[in-house]
């Protein structure tokens, strides 16, 4: 799996500590931006070549950041076969529901159910709202847990890819 990274001026800080982490635990990492920290630059020219890159190969990964990380997981959901979701940290409110059916405020636990049951395939991050700690442990946590392949799930999943084809 190939995991790729992108961010404006606002994640440009912690892209770069993840990119570091997920390199020395082996993950082939490509960059696509920004090179350096820029106040003038605009998110879309970072993320819009991760989306094009997971859409190619959903079976890829890509990290992103901005300010909020909503416009950006907004802008790689465009893409069909992309299914970005956001985490805050666990600051933000983000009870699940876990496997026993229990309640659970473990707030990385919604990152596992984002894999496990929506294939999610691009984690994009509010970088005012996390720290770099919370970025690399969400991230391992992630890039760790593998799709449920429960039918349900699935058939989800292709009816989304199917409504997104025919925007």
């Amino acid at each position: 799996m190939k995991v790729y990274l992108g961010t404006d001026h606002a994640g440009f800080a912690l892209k770069e500590s993840l990119k570091k982490f997920l390199q020395v635990k082996g993950y082939e990492v490509e960059d696509c931006g920004a090179y350096e920290f820029d106040t003038g630059d605009d998110y879309t020219q970072f993320i819009t070549p991760v989306a094009e890159k997971v859409n190619t190969n959903p079976e890829d990964k890509g990290i992103i950041f901005g300010g909020s990380g909503q416009g950006e997981a907004m802008l790689a959901n465009k893409f069909p076969e992309v299914r970005a979701v956001v985490f805050y940290g666990p600051h933000a409110p983000q009870a699940a529901i876990d496997a026993s059916g229990e309640i659970s405020n473990d707030p990385y636990t919604i990152i596992s159910l984002s894999r496990k049951h929506n294939n999610a395939n691009i984690l994009s991050f509010g970088a005012r709202f996390v720290t770099e700690e919370e970025v690399l442990k969400a991230a391992d946590i992630w890039l760790s847990t593998d799709f449920s392949g429960v039918e349900r799930h699935q058939r989800r999943i292709e009816k989304m890819i199917e409504i997104a084809k025919n925007i």
